[in-house]
């Protein structure tokens, strides 16, 4: 049995919205663990053995670290990029329990990640699905070097990869900095960061959160973002699948926080997920 709960009527409005189109996933870092290592990894592989703090596990304290010693907001990023996300064994995007492959497999318009990787993408492709790659435009220089242009609709045969938090072919577009998350969440609710399309996604489709945890600075202000970018509006429930955690009173507490705005909490493994979400797919296109 997979190691989280989900009730039959939980999976039934979940495939009964992929199957009409109107799911969004959202990929976070542990849906590409062990591809990349966990945040925690590279954090102290960065840090190396200078770094004069407590939270050396801490990626975004760490690479602000960085950015005020070397006095460049773009040089841990280039340094993540270059020491992690280039010549990296990508996935088996064949294999059955890999989440990038299931996401690719459900005949979705937009998937959206916080994540600097290609793997969604080349997931995408490798099913012959003309996928597109943009990002948010999260600071005023990322807008006026590079406005965003009108977005042609996305459709199950072209989709749309959205990468909230920027991508490794431009470094400077990534949020990893404590000043760039500050910077991300005071600008993500204005009218023009993101495109309509993504926004009318936030607010008619269930959204499926994948690879996070709570405890992640990371995913605490996607999560406060986004109900700012809603206006509080979410129209139908949503799908948060939290990574591992053993204590039953946090647990409640999360339940319970994100029970208000109607988002189902399911605690376990990206991996096991994807396997269960296959069978369960599988099944229901019979």
């Amino acid at each position: 049995m997979p190691d989280f709960a989900m009730e039959n009527h939980d999976w039934e409005r979940l495939l009964s919205r992929i199957d009409e189109g109107l799911v969004t996933p959202f990929l976070g870092a542990g849906a590409c663990v062990p591809a990349i290592p966990s945040g925690a990894t590279i954090a102290e592989r960065l840090a190396g053995v200078d770094y004069p703090l407590d939270d050396k596990t801490d990626l975004i304290r760490v690479s602000q670290y960085l950015r005020v010693l070397n006095n460049d907001r773009t040089y841990p990023k280039e340094k993540l990029v270059r020491e992690f996300l280039r010549n990296i064994n990508y996935p088996d995007f064949q294999s059955k329990n890999e989440p990038h492959s299931i996401l690719a497999d459900l005949p979705l318009p937009i998937y959206v990640t916080t994540n600097y990787d290609d793997f969604m993408v080349r997931a995408l492709r490798s099913r012959n699905r003309i996928a597109r790659r943009e990002f948010c435009r999260w600071n005023e220089d990322l807008y006026q070097i590079n406005p965003l242009a009108d977005l042609p609709d996305p459709t199950p045969d072209k989709p749309l990869v959205f990468h909230l938090h920027g991508y490794d072919q431009s470094p400077e577009t990534m949020v990893l900095t404590e000043d760039d998350y500050i910077e991300f969440l005071v600008n993500i609710g204005k009218r023009d960061v993101l495109p309509v399309k993504i926004r009318e996604v936030l607010v008619r489709h269930s959204l499926l959160f994948i690879g996070y945890s709570l405890r992640d600075l990371n995913f605490r202000v996607l999560f406060q973002g986004l109900k700012s970018t809603m206006g509080g509006r979410m129209n139908r429930g949503s799908f948060t699948l939290q990574l591992p955690n053993n204590e039953p009173a946090q647990k409640k507490y999360v339940e319970d926080y994100f029970g208000v705005m109607d988002i189902k909490v399911v605690w376990g493994d990206a991996q096991v997920f994807a396997a269960e979400l296959r069978r369960r797919w599988e099944n229901y296109k019979r």
